[in-house]
């Protein structure tokens, strides 16, 4: 899933070019790229997908030239995630009704790859023989407010899973604790493993006006049809994620704790958090920035002007041609909504 536009990665995420097709940590690759040949190590380029918002087809092509152009499917409108899988499911279904699935955001990090190639194997082995729906869990590292969390019985194990007790989708944060001291729960990564008929056979159950808008083209899936069929229907779902549409709902749901070490990179305190840090836990990524009797601060600047911090603490620094961002680390969880207030007042033109 590479659809998204990643607005509390601004301003260095824009809508034109999101950070899922950015290098945010230097590594040489994007963070889509990344995620394809993580993926690439156990799956053939043939059976990947890429969902993307349909301006951004150019850009996964360009990014990922190896991928067959048949394979990027452009959404025409934004509708989270369930209409998303719905599609992408339908599809596979037509192609292979016993076809195995593993749904995954395009911009995580994964720092181990052959630990989470081994456990989406245990994950794939497990959905082919039974009808359960299995996710990866996070362990957690603090009381997180930005994550969804899931509630798993460790006496009813399934193999490598957990039977899922319940989700929760980011609880406030004395929520967040009480989970957190409990042990009792994961952060949801929101990958996903299933066969596309038991994820359908969900969706007509707890989602049923998704699937029979998208079941109701099928038959022009993977023709000269689909496109236009695609543009036609997909306004018309509901936009609602997974997790509310199915996950919280269906009962045959299990976990699998990653023995992978994982981050979202959802915001600029979970880059802050994978980047180098002095003493002082700064972490500047910026050629031209000195930071004095400060801590706690992220500086990331790509522009050749200097930047000086002197007595602060806890501040997100992003500085870009046309728009600068002074943040108090406390706000990431604003960002997105700085953003919705400057595209009301300023247009397009920043976001």
């Amino acid at each position: 899933m590479a659809g998204g536009i990643g607005s509390r990665f601004w301003p260095v995420s824009r809508s034109t070019y999101p950070k899922q097709f950015l290098d945010i940590l230097n590594t040489g690759q994007s963070l889509l790229q990344s995620t394809f040949k993580r993926f690439n190590e156990f799956i053939p380029a043939e059976n990947i997908y890429i969902v993307t918002s349909a301006s951004y087809n150019e850009i996964v092509q360009e990014q990922l030239p190896q991928l067959p152009v048949q394979n990027i499917l452009g959404e025409p409108v934004m509708r989270n995630t369930a209409p998303c899988i719905a599609y992408i499911s339908v599809k596979i279904r037509e192609l292979d009704p016993d076809a195995n699935l593993i749904v995954a955001p395009s911009d995580h990090l994964i720092l181990d790859d052959e630990a989470f190639k081994n456990n989406c194997l245990s994950a794939l082995s497990l959905t082919e023989k039974q009808n359960v729906l299995v996710t990866m869990g996070i362990k957690p590292v603090y009381a997180n407010t930005g994550y969804g969390y899931i509630q798993f019985d460790d006496n009813n194990t399934n193999g490598d899973a957990f039977k899922v007790k319940r989700f929760t989708e980011k609880p406030d944060a004395p929520t967040a604790r009480q989970f957190f001291e409990s042990g009792e729960y994961l952060w949801n990564s929101g990958i996903f493993i299933w066969k596309v008929k038991d994820i359908l056979s969900s969706f007509q159950q707890y989602a049923p006006g998704i699937y029979s808008l998208f079941s109701g083209i099928a038959n022009k899936m993977n023709t000269p049809e689909e496109d236009s069929a695609i543009i036609e229907t997909f306004p018309k779902a509901e936009s609602i994620s997974i997790d509310y549409a199915i996950m919280e709902k269906a009962d045959n749901v299990f976990v699998i704790p990653a023995k992978y070490d994982w981050n979202d990179l959802g915001t600029w305190n979970s880059a802050w958090e994978n980047f180098n840090r002095d003493e002082k836990e700064n972490a500047v990524n910026s050629e031209n920035a000195y930071v004095f009797d400060s801590s706690g601060c992220l500086v990331y600047s790509k522009q050749k002007k200097l930047v000086v911090l002197g007595g602060v603490d806890n501040l997100i620094v992003v500085d870009t041609p046309d728009a600068l961002l002074v943040c108090s680390k406390d706000n990431e969880q604003e960002i997105k909504g700085y953003v919705n207030e400057i595209k009301k007042n300023t247009g397009e033109k920043y976001t």
